[in-house]
């Protein structure tokens, strides 16, 4: 290894000299092979898709190491005999495997009942403004409920010897005295009121109800309790309850049985579930509705409405945020809100046909495999249990480190996946991160993750929550987009040369602050109505990266002046870019006109340049986090950056390899045009349309050479092979001081 130690403005040319090792290049890359199903149980099997699914494949990985970590252990997740099927994973979605029938559930969708709005909810209007929720339930402000006690994520029967077993899995277990459920069985052909003053109604020969480790199995017409009484054991690690009913007690034998589930909050010193009132005190739920349903959340919601927009609604600000709380379908808990607040649960339960589950039939036909999909994920990060509201981010003045409101080790998403035929190397991505005071929802059921989702060959549009509504894509938000799309690789073939990344509002802004740190990871960007902000110096790391942006003139939150830095930055650089400017439009006009054809087509088929000739990189070390495992300092071809002097933030460098026989591209003049959008929920909208293009290198001749610019830089590795030089490959430096360069495996 040779160190330059370079006065300020100097230019020296030097040889590399040879590192520890032997040999020329990264010979020790990984070499991935194709993956291969494992069998589970029941004739179904598992395939884990990250080695085809992930850039791994090349030395330095692309991306945090997040983006790589094993899937960690999940106690909810988790089997104990004689349960075996694994989970779904599928939020509304359930399955006969292995023997049991197995429902999941959303996550954070306990809101109960549509009542009147609690003044003191903590999920207060302001922070899910256009993502708001149905239910008005408010949790007692007892720490042990947690904001979330009684929230469903899964629920299993399954048919044993001498017996059947229940089991419910919680989203949160603090103290199981304080959470109850009830299990409707049957069908007596009318609906019959729930016991314990659960407030609500559905048909039902029998209910079997679980609280404060006692379970009562009762005749739905007559309340008598039936002997013996089910036996309850309360996993609290792994958050499960089961429970054994035995076949003396109840047996459906090979018959298919209704049931039904509620989850509410149990008083035990009244022998019945916690009636809300108004205001949410220490022991006591707030938000009721008039009928006082005491439940939080149902099971068996198989058709709870997506959102959606209809022509000419939602233009503004404040039309898009009443429109959005009319519908309140973000939080998929609109028809349980509603059929709570009138006190009947009819529509939610299943028909569980017991011969499958004797048979051990595989049955996944309600397992949804392409559309607007909700997803579950277990993170590798902690942060408590439940829903803490303290732990919320700040927006725009986002509090460093913040671990997002949603604290616990299960995460939703949402996906879109086309109803395309899979393409042989994979489905492209597309991340699309959600706006501020909205939630992982924010692009369901919309025209813009399907224009997106539909282009070319096919993409599936990824959207994760961020923890929460406001992280602004730092942190502990930052680690759940790459621990999302690691979920996603798992479970799905994706292309990893495809993958574009882009985002509304704070998604935009998202956009522009998470490229530059991983620009090896993307083909292309799409951010929509924001502006870069202090990502601005940063842009230079998206030499290789291309943009189309779309801004509003008239936008009250990103001004037009903040949009437009983008623009002159990335012209400063003579970058490619394509910038749609809309002059009638404001800040939420284009979600709700939600049109993105010449969008999705910009973005079109756009590769990730994974060896490119040129590397321009802006290493920011106070943008990590080390706690979450997110450390940008690589790219491309180039690893092990470090800053020479730390208080001055940033350090830049340029390098440029000789070594691929081609000059660098030509970058064009801007060229403008102007034009029309047709197509969308509004009035068809004008457009400034500003565009730097480049022209492809001319042919040159091939030199083991590398170019190298540094400010404030003390070192970079080169790695040789992927550069397309050798070991005495010749380097031209130019540095503001001391810059130490290593040519890895030399």
């Amino acid at each position: 290894m040779k160190t330059v130690a370079m006065p300020l403005g100097a230019v020296a040319v030097v040889l590399a000299t040879i590192l520890a090792g032997s040999g020329c290049g990264d010979s020790t890359a990984p070499q991935l092979m194709e993956p291969a199903a494992t069998p589970v149980c029941g004739g179904l099997s598992a395939v884990d898709y990250r080695s085809v699914s992930l850039p791994g494949e090349v030395t330095p990985r692309p991306g945090p190491s997040v983006l790589y970590a094993d899937p960690p252990s999940a106690p909810q997740l988790e089997n104990i005999a004689p349960w075996q099927a694994p989970p779904i994973l599928i939020s509304g979605a359930a399955a006969y495997r292995c023997g049991e029938y197995v429902y999941q559930d959303w996550l954070y969708d306990d809101h109960g009942a549509l009542g009147v709005l609690d003044p003191t909810d903590p999920q207060g209007p302001d922070s899910i403004l256009f993502s708001p929720k149905a239910g008005t339930l408010t949790y007692p402000t007892d720490t042990a409920f947690a904001n979330n006690a009684a929230d469903l994520v899964e629920f299993r029967v399954k048919p044993v010897d001498g017996g059947t077993l229940f089991r419910v899995t919680l989203n949160t277990l603090v103290d199981p005295t304080l959470t109850a459920f009830t299990i409707a069985l049957g069908d007596n052909g009318s609906a019959v009121s729930w016991p314990f003053d659960a407030g609500v109604s559905s048909p039902a020969q029998w209910f079997l109800t679980v609280a404060a480790d006692q379970a009562w199995l009762m005749n739905a017409a007559d309340s008598s309790v039936v002997a013996p009484a089910p036996a309850v054991s309360v996993d609290t690690h792994r958050r499960q309850i089961t429970v054994r009913v035995e076949d003396s007690s109840w047996n459906p034998g090979r018959n298919a049985v209704r049931i039904a589930i509620g989850i509410g909050l149990w008083d035990a010193g009244a022998h019945r579930y916690r009636q809300p009132g108004a205001i949410a005190t220490t022991d006591t739920p707030g938000g009721s509705s008039p009928l006082g349903s005491a439940l939080f959340n149902m099971g068996f919601r198989f058709d709870e409405p997506m959102p959606e927009f209809a022509t000419g609604e939602g233009r503004t600000i404040a039309d898009a945020a009443v429109l959005a709380k009319i519908q309140a379908r973000f939080w998929r808990e609109k028809q349980q809100a509603d059929a709570l607040a009138i006190g009947d649960v009819s529509p939610f339960s299943a028909l569980v046909d017991f011969a499958k589950l004797r048979d051990g039939t595989l049955d996944e036909s309600r397992v949804p495999v392409s559309g607007h999909i909700n997803r579950i994920l277990a993170s590798g990060y902690s942060f408590g249990q439940g829903a803490d509201y303290d732990k919320a981010c700040g927006g725009i003045s986002a509090a460093r480190p913040c671990d997002g409101v949603m604290v616990g080790q299960l995460q939703p998403y949402s996906l879109y996946i086309p109803e395309l035929p899979e393409p042989p190397t994979g489905f492209g991505t597309t991340v699309l991160l959600h706006a501020l005071s909205a939630n992982y929802n924010q692009y369901l059921n919309t025209r813009h993750a399907e224009h997106l989702g539909n282009r070319g060959a096919g993409h599936i549009i990824i959207t994760p929550a961020g923890r929460g509504p406001d992280g602004f894509y730092f942190d502990v938000a930052e680690a759940d987009v790459f621990e999302v799309w690691a979920d996603v690789a798992r479970h799905y073939r994706l292309n990893p040369d495809q993958v574009a990344l882009g985002g509304v509002s704070m998604g935009g802004i998202g956009t522009y602050r998470l490229a530059p740190r991983y620009p090896d990871l993307f083909g292309y960007l799409a951010p929509v109505v924001a502006a870069p902000g202090d990502a601005e110096p940063r842009l230079a790391s998206l030499r290789n990266v291309p943009v189309t942006m779309w801004a509003s003139l008239l936008d009250e939150l990103q001004p037009v002046i903040s949009t437009e830095e983008a623009v002159t930055a990335l012209t400063d650089l003579s970058y490619r870019f394509d910038s749609y400017l809309f002059p009638t439009w404001d800040h939420l006009t284009p979600s709700t006109n939600d049109y993105y054809i010449p969008m999705a087509d910009a973005v079109g088929a756009a590769t990730v340049e994974r060896d490119p000739m040129r590397v321009t990189y802006v290493l920011a070390p106070l943008e990590d986090e080390p706690r979450v495992d997110l450390i940008a300092d690589h790219a491309y071809w180039l690893s092990a950056l470090s800053l020479r002097d730390p208080t001055l933030e940033r350090g830049t460098i340029d390098v440029r390899s000789d070594g691929f026989g081609v000059a660098e591209p030509v970058a064009g003049a801007v060229e403008q045009s102007t034009g029309v959008l047709t197509g969308g929920h509004h009035e068809p909208a004008p457009f400034i349309r500003r565009t730097v293009d480049w022209a492809p290198g001319a042919d040159a001749p091939a030199l083991d050479r590398l170019v190298i610019t540094a400010q404030n830089i003390a070192t970079v590795t080169v790695h040789p092979e992927r550069a397309r030089v050798s070991c005495e490959a010749e380097l031209v430096i130019e540095s503001d001081g001391p810059l130490e360069v290593t040519l890895a495996g030399c």
